[in-house]
This record gives C-alpha cells, sequence and structure tokens, in this order.
C-alpha cells in the first residue's frame, strides 16, 4: 500500500473508501476464522462459490481449499454452506 493511503481504519464512519479492498488487506476484520478440515472436505466448491471475498480457492496440484487470510473477513458464510462440515469457525488465535 502507498504511503499516502489511509488504512481502513482511518477512514471515518459513513466514509467512503478511496481505494478497492485488492489494494490492501483487510482480514484484520475478523474476529472467527475458518479452519478447513481436508477428511470430511468432498470439494464440492460451495465455500469458493459463496465467499462474498473470494478468499477462497480450489489448488488442484495439491487437491487442497486455500483460504486466503489477508482478505477473508470471518462472515462464516463457507461455514454456514458446507454441506459436510468440513469448515469449523474459530475464534481468532485458538485454531
Amino acid at each position: 500500500m502507498s504511503p499516502e493511503y489511509k488504512s481502513w481504519k482511518e477512514i471515518p464512519i459513513a466514509g467512503v473508501c478511496w481505494v478497492p479492498s485488492t489494494e490492501y488487506k483487510t482480514g484484520d476484520w475478523r474476529t472467527y476464522k475458518p479452519v478447513w478440515d481436508s477428511e470430511k472436505c468432498i470439494r464440492c466448491m460451495l465455500c469458493h462459490i459463496y465467499c462474498p471475498e473470494g478468499a477462497i480457492k480450489y489448488n488442484a496440484e495439491t487437491d487442497e481449499m486455500e483460504f486466503n487470510y489477508d482478505f477473508c473477513k470471518g462472515c462464516g458464510i463457507c461455514a454456514n454452506e458446507c454441506p459436510k462440515e468440513a469448515i469449523k469457525m474459530v475464534l481468532e488465535g485458538k485454531e
């Protein structure tokens, strides 16, 4: 991030952010963090489809779901939509 930009914490209440979220990390908003269980996961990709931040990707080389915690806000939609309960929301720092 360029030094002339303020962080999201410096934006006034009801203020409009002047840069896209891809230009700065927004994952520090979360209280809960999704933790993925590879053994329960059936790779249905619903977590990827429903993630509003696009923070979940499938890696075909490793056959794993990858969570980009730099942008994950901890909303829990991925865990809610997982049909196999392969994603648990855990208090940040307690994983």
